[in-house]
C-alpha cells in the first residue's frame, strides 16, 4: 500500500489544526481518520467517496491533506492487498496496538477495570454498548471524539501518550496509517512530541493516580461502532 507519494507525505512536519478551525472540522477529521482505522472491508471502501467529501468541505489542513493523502491510496489499492497490509500492520505486534489502554494498562487486570470505565463513560452519553469490539479501540473512540467533542477531546488527551507512540511506530514502519495517527494528534491541543521520551511524559501518571490491580475486574467489555441517538452514525 505503498506509493511514491507516501515518503515525502511521512516526511512532512505537520502542525496542528489551528484552534479556529471549526468544531465540526475536528469531528470530520477525526471521524474519518476512524473509520480508514478500521479494518478495510467493503463497507469502509464503500465509504471512501463519502469521506472524501466531508473532507472537501473542511478548512485546509495539513491534518485534511494527511487523511484525504491515505483515503486517495486506499481507495487506489487493490481491497486483497489493503487487507493484508491492515493485518501486517495492526494484528501481529502488541507495539502497534489499537487498544489505547494497551499503551496506558498493558495486559494487566487493572486494564479490565480500564475498559469498564471507558464503557461507562460511553453509556453515560447515552451512547450504546455492545460485544463487537473493545470501547478502546481506537475507530471506536475516535467515533465517540466525534460524538461528543469536549469529552472526546479529553478522552484522548488522556490516552495522549499512547497516540503519540503508535504514530511513531506507524511512521517508523513506513505505513500509509501514520498519517492517520498524525491526523488525530494534530487535532489536539499543543504539538506532537519529537522523541519517545517527550511522549511518554505527556500524560505520566503517579502511582497513587494508578488503579490497584486488584481492584480491576477480569471482564473485558466491548462497545461496537454505535448509531447516535439520532440513528445518524456519520454526523458530518
Amino acid at each position: 500500500m505503498k506509493t511514491p507519494r507516501i515518503g515525502a507525505a511521512l516526511r512532512r512536519r505537520a502542525a496542528p489544526v489551528p484552534e479556529h478551525t471549526d468544531g465540526r472540522d475536528h469531528a470530520v477529521l477525526r471521524r474519518a481518520a476512524g473509520l480508514c482505522l478500521d479494518y478495510p472491508d467493503r463497507t469502509v471502501l464503500d465509504r471512501l467517496p463519502l469521506v472524501r467529501a466531508a473532507l472537501d468541505a473542511t478548512a485546509p489542513s495539513d491534518a485534511a491533506t494527511d487523511v484525504r493523502t491515505f483515503v486517495a491510496q486506499l481507495a487506489d489499492q487493490d481491497p486483497l492487498r489493503a487487507g493484508e497490509h491492515y493485518v501486517a500492520v495492526f494484528d501481529t505486534r502488541n507495539r502497534r496496538s489499537l487498544h489505547l489502554t494497551w499503551w496506558s494498562d498493558g495486559d494487566t487486570r487493572r486494564r479490565g477495570h480500564s475498559l469498564a470505565a471507558l464503557k461507562a463513560r460511553y453509556r453515560a452519553h447515552g451512547l450504546n454498548p455492545g460485544e463487537a469490539e473493545l470501547p478502546d479501540h481506537l475507530p471506536v473512540v475516535l467515533e465517540y471524539a466525534a460524538h461528543e467533542p469536549a469529552d472526546g477531546t479529553a478522552l484522548l488527551q488522556e490516552h495522549r501518550t499512547g497516540l503519540e507512540l503508535l504514530r511513531r511506530a506507524l511512521t517508523k514502519a513506513g505505513t500509509p496509517y501514520a498519517l492517520l495517527l498524525r491526523a488525530v494528534c494534530a487535532t489536539l491541543p499543543g504539538p506532537s512530541p519529537r522523541t519517545e521520551q517527550e511522549a511518554r511524559a505527556l500524560s505520566a501518571r503517579s502511582p497513587a493516580d494508578r488503579v490497584p490491580a486488584d481492584l480491576a475486574g477480569p471482564e473485558l467489555v466491548g462497545l461496537q461502532p454505535y448509531d447516535s441517538p439520532g440513528g445518524n452514525r456519520w454526523p458530518l
